[in-house]
C-alpha cells in the first residue's frame, strides 16, 4: 500500500518522511489540495528504478532486432566460448 500523505506533511515531518524512504525503501507520495502533486525517494531507490528502465530497454531493443530477423548466440555456448579464451 503506497505511503500517501499531504504536501504539509514534507514540511513538518520531513525526519520522518526521510527514515521512511531509506527504511522501507519505497518511495512516498504527496497531495495538494486533495491531488497527487509529488513522489519523494531516496537515491538508492531512484538509482534501482533507472536501473531497471535502463535493463527493460535493452530488452525491448534486443527483442525489436529478434523481430527485424537478428540472429543470436546461445546463452551456454557463449559463455563456453568466453571460458574457452581465458
Amino acid at each position: 500500500m503506497p505511503d500517501i500523505r499531504p504536501i504539509s506533511d514534507l514540511r513538518n515531518n520531513f525526519t520522518t518522511i526521510s527514515k521512511i524512504v531509506h527504511t522501507k525503501d519505497e518511495p512516498v507520495f504527496f497531495t495538494k489540495n486533495g491531488k497527487g502533486d509529488m513522489v519523494v525517494m531516496s537515491i538508492e531507490h531512484y538509482e534501482k528504478q533507472i536501473a531497471r528502465i535502463e535493463l527493460y530497454t535493452k530488452l525491448k531493443e534486443a527483442e525489436d532486432e529478434i523481430a527485424r530477423g537478428a540472429r543470436g548466440t546461445d546463452a551456454q555456448a557463449f559463455i563456453q566460448s568466453l571460458m574457452k579464451t581465458e
